[in-house]
């Protein structure tokens, strides 16, 4: 009979220990070999695990801000995470676009906006510092909006027709504010198409031309329905006309501008929510589909409406679409208003 010496049985010992460890150490690394082939499985899980930033590119109180804050409030309790408002107004809207663009691959970051910087843009800027598609990843629309024509009560025309009287017989009296393209765009194509002859004032939302033009300092200006109901209402200024093809349901006593006096006119304006570009897929596809889901709901529709916003829903895919349409509609409307690019 053989016996092993004390030393050799400590030579098994130790190669069997490193034989465990080894298998010990494939095991480990398989683990995170597994692990680190499921990232998009995890993102999926994850996803959101942390609050949002809304960037509006126009001032509190405006239609967009009004949106943002409604859709904000549904989405944050569907989504289970914090959403902050933030407004960025400036240059018809494009320091707002600006930031979110920075933003690329951050599906946490929505710039929530609506045709002026994802369509009209284009054609009232000769060199834009976004690209309104490739910037970005469209996640649902949210409804649209028409203008009203806004004056002082002591304004010496009590409809479009008297308006337009007024107006070629004083072009060196009339001066108009704008805080979109929207609004711009209403007040250009009707001085086209009217023969009115007037000086367009900027301003970074619809807000502060409302104030000035209650102070005086301008003869008219086009608001979003939500905006001019609550002046209307309030007996301090008067509405003339709408911009939509249909009168609005918040203000049916205003004839359409196409009914009062300039047939063939329209403009409607529209709302959304854009991420960057860049997300993921998934992160999209949810986002797409909270949004839709809250924004379809009675209790969001009848909040929006209150502030003048019908509700239009579309996906992702759908609003992408949508946007490569209105790009060249508003580039009609625009080379119809005679707008030249800055």
């Amino acid at each position: 009979m053989t016996t092993s010496s004390p030393q050799s049985k400590a030579r098994r010992m130790s190669l069997g220990t490193l034989a465990a460890s080894v298998a010990t150490s494939i095991a480990v690394s398989a683990s995170f070999v597994t692990l680190g082939a499921m990232p998009a499985a995890a993102q999926a899980q994850g996803f959101p695990n942390k609050g949002f930033r809304f960037v509006v590119p126009f001032p509190a109180g405006s239609a967009t801000d009004n949106a943002a804050r409604i859709v904000a409030q549904a989405l944050s309790e569907e989504l289970k995470q914090p959403i902050a408002v933030e407004n960025k107004p400036g240059a018809n809207g494009i320091l707002g676009a600006e930031a979110v663009k920075a933003a690329a691959g951050d599906p946490y970051t929505i710039l929530v906006t609506t045709n002026t910087t994802q369509a009209a843009n284009l054609s009232l800027y000769k060199k834009l510092s976004y690209d309104p598609v490739k910037d970005f990843t469209p996640i649902a629309k949210i409804g649209i909006t028409g203008f009203i024509l806004m004056v002082q009560p002591n304004f010496p025309a009590n409809n479009l027709r008297e308006f337009i009287a007024y107006g070629k017989a004083n072009p060196d009296k009339m001066s108009f504010g704008h805080g979109s393209s929207g609004s711009l765009v209403s007040a250009a194509l009707m001085n086209q198409m009217a023969g009115i002859q007037a000086q367009g004032v900027a301003y970074k939302g619809i807000p502060p031309a409302l104030t000035d033009l209650l102070g005086g300092s301008l003869q008219y200006a086009f608001a979003d329905v939500g905006n001019a109901v609550a002046q209307i209402n309030g007996g301090k200024l008067k509405g003339l006309a709408v911009t939509t093809s249909k009168r609005a349901g918040r203000a049916p006593t205003v004839p359409t501008l196409a009914e009062a006096g300039v047939p063939g006119y329209e403009v409607a304006a529209w709302f959304g929510l854009m991420a960057p570009a860049n997300i993921p897929a998934d992160a999209r596809q949810r986002l797409s589909n909270a949004a839709v889901k809250v924004i379809s709901t009675k209790d969001v529709a009848d909040r929006l409406a209150a502030v003048g916003i019908d509700t239009d829903v579309q996906d992702g895919e759908q609003l992408a679409r949508t946007i490569d349409a209105e790009i060249k509609r508003w580039a009609g409307w625009v080379k119809a208003a005679n707008i030249q690019p800055e």
